[in-house]
């Protein structure tokens, strides 16, 4: 894949909807959503980032991303609800390696709307996205051990577990372990088919 292509692509952050939501750009004005989950402790235990402390500490990430959309360098989506346009989320590409066709993604549900699918119904798209527009090869996603309900949405969006690297990255003063899937382009078009 050539990097012109994902500017293409991503000079102007594409919308996209599933049946229940719809994945947009980010913006300051989604900080009250955002802050809502992003400040729980409970939800950042298997995340890079710790809880945010103000609903201004929310707001100053978000414009830090609408400044990163302008340089087509930053694939997150707000989650929205189609119903209320509430934000309960985030999704996207954590990195794309263009070199080698592949591309890792993630993915962050406020708690509140856990158990409802509503993880897997957006990565499900983004993974489509990836495949079907981006023309990857190969999509990963690593999650810390412990994290089954992250691992469960892997596994239902047709990845393979390839295994642990044990201590492998020191998140907020512990080594933590880290679990890889990936998916294949291969599997994932044999799957939609079933």
């Amino acid at each position: 894949m050539k990097r012109e292509k994902i500017y293409r692509l991503f000079s102007r952050m594409p919308t996209l909807t599933t049946e229940r939501l719809l994945l947009r750009p980010m913006s300051t004005l989604d900080a009250y959503d955002m802050y809502e989950y992003s400040c729980r402790e409970d939800l950042t235990e298997y995340l890079l980032w710790s809880p945010h402390p103000s609903v201004s500490y929310t707001r100053d990430y978000l414009a830090y991303v609408e400044s990163r959309y302008a340089t087509c360098d930053f694939y997150d989506w707000a989650v929205t609800l189609q119903s209320s346009g509430k934000m309960i989320g985030t999704v996207g590409f954590t990195k794309i390696d263009a070199p080698h066709n592949s591309a890792e993604i993630g993915y962050v549900i406020n708690p509140e709307y856990h158990r409802l699918g509503l993880g897997f119904e957006a990565a499900e798209r983004i993974v489509a996205f990836g495949f079907e527009k981006l023309e990857l090869h190969r999509i990963e996603a690593k999650f810390m051990k412990g994290n089954d309900s992250s691992l469960h949405v892997m596994e239902k969006l047709g990845m393979t577990f390839e295994g642990y690297h044990r201590d492998s990255m020191l998140v907020k003063g512990s080594y933590r372990t880290i679990g890889y899937c990936s998916i294949l382009k291969e599997e994932y078009e044999k799957n939609k088919t079933v």
